[in-house]
């Protein structure tokens, strides 16, 4: 079975908005006759932004899976949004695949999102190949958009191909094809085939020099990875393409190097080299480590409670094991898209969620082609692959699913804070049921969906990623659920953290039913920054405290914790210390611990000096240099900082922080200031503390 699984690559398609990805993934799907047809972007014809909204936006909204083949190699691609408010779908698509192709527009080069998405894959560790493209676009840049892969992304790209021509200024300068480096040859694609067919011929002699100096640049990288290959290398001065390829792929998989191409998809040039690649240097799942995480059900050892921890390689023989990383609504039950990392899926089973310990059934499973699926006629998914599977009743993102008698629990997929929020209600109170179920949809379907009912006014805080992840989550409300509502003016998710250390000390003691409840605790709320938004740790010695009595306590910090701080919001950089817990024998139990913590919790919380924090966007703005003191004086006025400017052939591109307060309209208005010339994208960076006059004028 290893064969196969070595076939297999589960690869993204990940970049910044408009960098050609969906394009890509076109010609990808053409090449490897998965369609028929090439679609079109700007027509909304393409077969991945199969959505409504996204055909009529002509951006990637949702990502979207499909399967094709490749000269041997089975290829799961999910094609990802690169507009900063569906990051979320970067994210859970990262978490499960195995490589990446990182697509930049070589007019624009690196551009914020690119630094976001390349981060995420870092994140996770995904081994990745660059393709250059746009080539052929007035004021692309191969040299300058590869050096900016190696400084802005502190990446090391290695060229495998280099352009011949660059932009569509004349007939001699335009991008035409492109020489590849390890044979040492010309290719040139046709036009009338839409890159079907393709020429191999000698290099221009115009091109020759420069291709002997990339080459020499990719020979000293590979030779540089084994003392063997150098020492032939200085010998020779050359080194075997055998050698070449096994470097490059060993490199790769470590994440030392990222092989990088070029091309223009919109003119069908240099899509089949990096497929090529795809199998060449991109990881199967053999060649990724294998997955970690906790027993769920850990057994007592000494009168202690012990995480057994537990790993699951690829193989078909050990225990199923698969991450849940996107659902998707289905009229005849939502869809879990579920990669496979040990065992096999098989339909008709009961698997465990490892997270709420309930068994889900697995009714059918699917293979997902974008808006298409078709039934896996074996019934059975294997270890390294990915599937759509109906059934689960419960299960949300970042859910594990496993056997029941062999269960795991894997790390969960981590999502960026909410930025905005905005109220929402139904248009009558007859809808207020159907509005409840709609949102508890979304929110299962997207994890950085948030919907919190106000009880006072009626209504219902809904918070996102931005004004445009809002604006499209309304209108599939209205569109899918045929669900009208009313929706209020956007504001800002604020978060609190303290400015000090404070303690707190509750001993609950009650009467009850069954005689008396008692249980003491010591607290402490104190700044801190780690990798979470908050800490919860303990300073008690071990056999101090009841294991299952502590994990209560510890499940009840981190529930009370999301009900916000003294103003409402969510707290974050903070820490809960538990100092000293008392119990008495038969009168201790939950609800006693529950009662004291939440007393000692929400005591400390009301008592501390807090801190208003608001959202700073990491904004980038590029802008023809006529209309820069304009668009910098109104970015002054938002409480802007230009932090740095740099120019882009005639384009001057500044790196600009900016709270998230002062930007609603900003689209429009930058277009009012430059004549619809000048562009910006951004994305959340931090959390900073918000002028003293918003907190003053929120307490009242």
């Amino acid at each position: 079975m290893s064969g196969s699984i070595d076939k297999i690559r589960n690869i993204g398609i990940i970049a910044h908005i408009d960098a050609g990805k969906t394009t890509t993934t076109e010609r990808v799907l053409f090449y490897t006759g998965t369609s028929h047809r090439m679609g079109n972007v700007d027509e909304g014809t393409t077969t991945t932004d199969f959505d409504e909204e996204e055909a009529r936006r002509g951006i990637t909204i949702y990502s979207a899976a499909i399967t094709c083949h490749w000269k041997g190699y089975s290829i799961n691609i999910i094609d990802t949004p690169g507009h900063v408010d569906f990051t979320a779908e970067v994210e859970r698509s990262l978490r499960v695949l195995d490589g990446a192709v990182v697509v930049f527009s070589a007019m624009e080069g690196v551009e914020a999102q690119s630094e976001t998405v390349w981060r995420q894959a870092d994140k996770y560790n995904v081994p990745r190949i660059c393709f250059i493209n746009k080539m052929d676009r007035i004021g692309a840049s191969f040299i300058r958009t590869f050096q900016e892969i190696e400084k802005r992304l502190c990446a090391k790209p290695v060229a495998l191909q280099i352009p011949i021509g660059e932009g569509s200024t004349s007939v001699d300068d335009s991008f035409r094809g492109v020489i590849d480096l390890i044979q040492m040859q010309a290719l040139y694609y046709d036009s009338e085939s839409k890159g079907a067919r393709f020429e191999v011929k000698e290099i221009p002699d115009s091109y020759l020099e420069q291709a002997q100096e990339w080459r020499a640049k990719l020979l000293e990288t590979v030779a540089e990875l084994d003392d063997k290959v150098l020492e032939q290398y200085y010998e020779t001065e050359d080194v075997s393409e055998a050698d070449i390829l096994r470097l490059l792929r060993e490199a790769t998989l470590r994440g030392d190097l990222q092989p990088t191409f070029c091309g223009s998809s919109l003119n069908y040039i240099g899509v089949q080299p990096v497929l090529d690649a795809v199998g060449d240097y991109l990881p199967s799942p053999l060649d990724r480590p294998p997955v970690e995480g906790i027993n769920p059900q850990p057994k007592k050892k000494k009168g202690q409670l012990e995480d057994e921890h537990e790993t699951r390689s690829t193989s078909a023989d050990e225990p199923m094991c698969g991450l849940v990383f996107k659902i998707q609504a289905d009229k005849h039950g939502d869809l879990c898209f579920v990669r496979v990392y040990s065992g096999q899926l098989k339909s008709g089973t009961r698997l465990l969620n490892a997270r709420t310990g309930k068994k889900e059934l697995i009714s059918q499973l699917w293979r997902v082609h974008a808006d298409v699926r078709e039934k896996v006629e074996t019934d059975c998914i294997e270890a390294g692959d990915i599937a759509g599977v109906i059934g689960p009743k419960e299960a949300v993102t970042g859910d594990t699913l496993c056997d029941i008698q062999h269960p795991i629990l894997l790390e969960s997929i981590s999502f960026p804070e909410t930025v905005i929020s905005m109220a929402v209600e139904p248009e009558s109170s007859a809808d207020r049921k159907k509005l409840e179920e709609t949102l508890h949809k979304l929110s299962r379907q997207d994890p950085t969906f948030k919907a919190v009912p106000n009880e006072e006014t009626g209504q219902t805080i809904v918070s996102g990623m931005g004004e445009l992840h809002l604006e499209v989550l309304r209108n599939r409300m209205q569109k899918e659920f045929n669900l009208s509502v009313r929706v209020h003016k956007p504001r800002v998710s604020y978060r609190e953290t303290v400015m000090a250390p404070i303690e707190k000390e509750v001993e609950f003691s009650r009467p009850s039913a069954g005689g008396n409840l008692y249980f003491k605790v010591k607290l402490r709320l104190e700044p801190f920054k780690g990798e979470t938004p908050v800490s919860v740790i303990s300073k008690l010695k071990p056999g101090e405290f009841d294991p299952a009595l502590h994990k209560v306590m510890m499940e009840t910090l981190r529930m009370g914790i999301e009900g916000g701080g003294q103003v409402g919001f969510p707290l974050i950089n903070v820490q809960f210390v538990v100092l000293d817990v008392h119990s008495r024998e038969g009168e201790t139990n939950e609800a006693a611990v529950e009662a004291a913590v939440s007393e000692a919790l929400h005591g400390c919380i009301m008592d501390s000096k807090i801190q208003l924090l608001e959202p700073i966007m990491k904004m980038e703005v590029v802008t023809p240099d006529e209309f820069r003191g304009n668009i910098q004086a109104d970015l002054s006025s938002r409480n802007a900082a230009v932090l740095n400017s740099e120019w882009r052939s005639d384009l001057c591109v500044m790196e600009v922080e900016a709270p998230l307060s002062q930007l609603f309209g900003y689209s429009t208005q930058i277009r009012s200031l430059s004549q619809g010339r000048a562009s910006f994208s951004m994305a959340p960076l931090k959390y900073a503390p918000a002028p003293a006059s918003v907190l003053k004028e929120m307490i009242g």
